[in-house]
Parts: structure tokens; sequence; C-alpha cells
């Protein structure tokens, strides 16, 4: 009666089911083996390291900066608000054109600043000599009486050939602006030199933490924190100009580009056994 268990038609769908439910189980415990494979890359990968030592480390780059910046200001004051605008509009259009002709492109000049300020003389009140009971004396408040209004344009000016900027920044002073200030020397592309600082301090972190594995006997098995710091550039230096100084200056100002130093600090933890 067993032998004829998988014959005749009955026997020949018998034997589909059996295969169907065979390959399925094969399949579900294909399955399951591989998602037990895969579940061991992230055994332990929740659980908070407790044997760990954090180092520092710190990168220095030192580099010639590639542009410089400043701003220029024009003012003017006048006793209407459209004499003023006038009157500072044509300087700080002198301005630009000079500085286009010097070579600047116009996408480097940028007007950072525009205001309308009213200006006010404080008047004391006189005091009458006559008139007053003996004995009293009074004299009327003083007020406030409008002088005119000053209109002030500062424009922003970024300089790619950095042995000009002293020959610039004469020539903006020749050309009507009351004051120039805020000189900077920088980078055009600054990520590159912090990429190259921050890789330093990497590198000067790993090695202490070679050493200080090595000196406790222990062996490093993965990084489980970093944190960065990154340090500034040196203070701009500053060229100031006021009032008839700077119209009048012809001869441009000796100005020494020097060096960039950034430093980059990191911290990184690791976990240890």
């Amino acid at each position: 009666m067993g032998g004829t268990l998988f014959e005749g038609t009955t026997g020949e769908r018998l034997r589909k089911v059996v295969f169907v439910a065979v390959g399925a189980l094969a399949l579900f415990l294909v399955i399951e083996v591989l998602s037990g494979l895969m579940g061991l890359r992230y055994i332990g990968t929740g659980v908070a390291a407790t044997n760990t030592i954090t180092v520092s480390g710190e990168g220095e780059v030192v580099a010639v900066p590639d542009i410089a910046t400043f701003t220029f200001a024009v003012v003017s004051l006048k006793t209407t608000v459209a004499d003023a605008q006038t009157d500072a509009t044509a300087k700080a259009n002198a301005a630009t054109a000079y500085l286009k002709d010097a070579g600047v492109d116009e996408k480097d000049i940028q007007t950072s600043d525009y205001s309308i300020v009213p200006q006010y003389d404080y008047q004391q009140g006189v005091c009458p000599a006559i008139g007053a009971p003996e004995g009293v004396s009074y004299c009327p408040p003083g007020r406030q009486v409008l002088r005119g209004y000053e209109v002030r344009q500062t424009t922003t000016v970024k300089v790619r050939d950095t042995a000009k900027a002293g020959e610039l920044l004469a020539g903006v002073g020749s050309k009507g602006a009351t004051e120039v200030s805020g000189l900077n020397f920088t980078f055009d592309n600054p990520t590159e030199v912090e990429q190259e600082s921050r890789r330093k301090a990497i590198d000067d972190a790993k090695d202490k933490a070679s050493v200080l594995a090595k000196q406790l006997g222990v062996s490093l098995v993965r990084v489980v924190s970093f944190s960065e710091n990154g340090g500034g550039y040196p203070s701009p230096m500053y060229y100031g100009m006021g009032g008839a100084v700077a119209q009048d200056a012809k001869v441009a100002p000796e100005i020494s580009v020097g060096q960039n130093k950034l430093t980059t600090v990191v911290s990184v933890t690791y976990e240890i056994r």
C-alpha cells in the first residue's frame, strides 16, 4: 500500500505537493542562514565601548595667501537726500571705474552697505538779558537743527593679484573714497588648506595612539568618536585713511602679503583590548 502512495494521478499530485513543500523549506533555511551571516557584521555595534583611550592631534599648514580683500567707503553730506545721493554715487562710480580699469573683475566688486542718516547740530537757547523778574533767571531749552543728510556707500573689493593691493588702496582714495580699511590676505579656496591641515592632525593623532597603545600593552580596535576644532587665520592687517589724507593719496603703500598659518586640532577616541 505504501508503494502505491505515489502512483497514479493522485500520486503524481502528491509528489508535486511534497516537492514544492521541500523547496519552500529549503529556500526558507537558505534565507535564514544568509540573514544570520549578514547579522554577524553588526554584532556589538550597538554596545558602547568600555575600554578606550583618547588622543589629540595637531596639524599646521603655512601657505602664501592668493587673494586680498579690503573695503572702502564714500561719504557725502548735503542739505538734501537727493544731492547727497548724487554726490556719493558719482564718487562710488569713479572708484569702481578705476578698479575695473586696473584689472579687478566686476564680480569681485560688491556694495556691502548703503545708508542715509540725517545729521543735526545742537543749538543752545539764548537767555534773555532783560525782561525777567529780579532774582529769576530763565533760558529756553536748546534744540536740534537739521544740518543735512549723510549718504555712505561701502564697497568690498577682492583683489586676485595681491601684488597690486597697495596700488589699489591708494587709487580708490584718490578717486573720492574717504575711508579705506579691512585689508585682509586669505585663500580663495580655503578647503584645500583646511583638508591638508586636518590630514596632518589625524596622522598626528594616529601616531600618538599607536605609541600609547604600545606603552600600555593593548591593541587599537576601532575609532569610536572624533571631533575637530579648526584654528583661524592670523588677524587681518588694516590700512586706514581718513578725510583729506585719502583724497590726496599719491604714493601706493608697501604691502607685505606674508604667509597665513592654519592650525587644526582633532580629538580621537579608540576602543582598545
